[in-house]
């Protein structure tokens, strides 16, 4: 303690020390996002407090600045190559920039709508994370496709994350007016509307399927692009002239020195999801693992490998490749209002995720450990897609984001068939956007606003990025 002051009353008035600083960057950006957790119950609770997307100028500058450190802080202090393929990506296009930041948008949205229904939310909805991908019988099907930041939230969060991600989505990839973006936007709520209104009606969620002969012509052009023969896609992508291998490319980068490392964590995906190794799997043995560079946007950087399975036929002309990635919390965590439900923790809240969202879906989706750290694991596939989104008309952008809404709606709507939702879902959500006009004017206008936040955020980001703002994290002086 500092020596006592004498005051004019003689009674000693002791000044105490200020608490000392963060030992460490780490410690500082564990208390930033435990404040907002603070912020988001309380701004839940009716407090009046201000969130900060409604920041200006150089102040808003720096919260961009430090929550992108923030959140890439890992690969920001190994100086790893993917961070800075990420941070030029993201550098070169707005749409990019918006799902590669899904933390600084969702701190904008902290603690909003704990009115709403709770659901099992994606997390990261935008036109790019619906596709084609395997089901569990190794077919094609269409749906949600990307997991990682998955958590239960206000139903609300998914529609505005997609609705800014189809209207960014539009004016970047589509060369499209602000005007058409608005009513793509509309497309998408009202078709997650349409279809919340048959499951409350029908409850036949946890039966339908986007599959080549049932989907919109819009998806099924998708599928008939997307599919290529197995063996066409093993030897043009991936393998070794003489079938045993995984080549080596700027992609690829072969670990044939971990195929017992990574025998064992397919061994050990195969107890905790319960697979009997399906006839397509033969008896699930490793051939070969290697490195996969370059792939993702949000997930750029991230430790991400392939495991080569042996198919039934042993001629390299059916083998599987089952993808392990790193899982890291999903940017959702302590800015949703307080509920009750719990995902679980880094890859286990993405496989749980996973199999809430897809009633019928790829069963290699799963959570083990490697090295001690959590990873999400799946299957890749010939067929494996997304949409081209440069080669749509307007037409067909609008079909697209009302079969994208009502895709949405299905994975919410399995929320209390599959999820730890303990209530009826599809009602619930239909009585909160009633009227519905108005809920989507409400969407529309949010849009509006985060899409002219967004693009006054890249502004800064492009601008920190070039004089080196995220070549190192923030530092702690005492």
């Amino acid at each position: 303690m500092a020596k006592a002051k004498s005051g004019k009353s003689g009674k000693s008035n002791t000044v105490k020390r200020p608490d000392p600083p963060e030992r460490s960057i780490d410690a500082r950006y564990e208390r930033r996002s435990k404040a907002f957790g603070r912020l988001s119950a309380a701004i839940a609770d009716g407090k009046y407090l201000v969130p900060p997307k409604f920041l200006q100028g150089q102040a808003r500058r720096l919260h961009v600045r430090t929550t992108i450190r923030e959140d890439h802080a890992a690969r920001i202090t190994e100086s790893s190559k993917g961070a800075r393929d990420k941070f030029d990506k993201l550098a070169g296009c707005p749409y990019k920039f918006f799902r590669g930041t899904a933390l600084l948008f969702y701190r904008d949205m902290v603690g909003e709508d704990g009115h709403m229904p709770t659901v099992m939310a994606l997390g990261d909805v935008h036109p790019a994370n619906f596709g084609v991908m395997p089901d569990k019988n190794g077919a094609p099907i269409f749906g949600v496709n990307d997991f990682d930041e998955t958590t239960y939230a206000p139903f609300s969060w998914d529609i505005k994350r997609g609705a800014v991600g189809f209207w960014i989505a539009a004016l970047t990839e589509g060369a499209l007016k602000p005007k058409q973006a608005r009513k793509i936007i509309r497309k998408f709520v009202r078709g997650y509307a349409t279809a919340m209104q048959d499951y409350a009606n029908k409850s036949t969620e946890r039966n339908d399927a986007y599959r080549t002969d049932n989907s919109p012509k819009v998806i099924r052009r998708l599928f008939e692009q997307a599919w290529e023969e197995r063996r066409d896609w093993l030897w043009d992508d991936y393998l070794t002239p003489n079938g045993r291998a995984f080549r080596s490319n700027d992609e690829l980068q072969p670990l044939s020195t971990e195929i017992d490392k990574f025998q064992k964590a397919i061994n050990d995906l195969a107890k905790s999801n319960g697979i009997d190794a399906p006839d397509r799997a033969g008896e699930l043995k490793v051939k070969d693992v290697c490195v996969r560079h370059g792939q993702g946007t949000a997930s750029l950087g991230l430790p991400r490998y392939y495991v080569l399975i042996e198919g039934p036929s042993q001629d390299a002309t059916d083998d599987l490749i089952i993808e392990f990635k790193a899982a890291r919390r999903s940017a959702l965590d302590g800015l949703v209002p307080p509920n009750a439900f719990y995902a679980g923790e880094q890859a286990e809240r993405i496989k749980h995720g996973q199999r809430v969202q897809l009633a019928h879906g790829d069963i290699f989706y799963g959570a083990v450990e490697i090295d001690g750290k959590s990873f999400m694991s799946r299957e890749r596939a010939p067929f494996r897609d997304d949409i081209d989104l440069d080669d749509l008309s307007f037409k067909t952008w609008k079909k697209y984001a009302r079969v994208c809404g009502a895709a949405l709606a299905q994975a919410h709507a399995l929320s209390d068939d599959l999820g730890r939702i303990d209530y009826d879902v599809e009602p619930s959500i239909m009585e909160a956007i009633a009227p519905l006009d108005l809920f989507v004017g409400d969407i529309v206008r949010f849009t509006e606003e985060a899409v002219a936040r967004l693009q006054r955020d890249h502004a800064f980001f492009r601008e920190d990025h070039k004089l080196g703002a995220f070549d190192s994290l923030d530092v702690v002086f005492r």
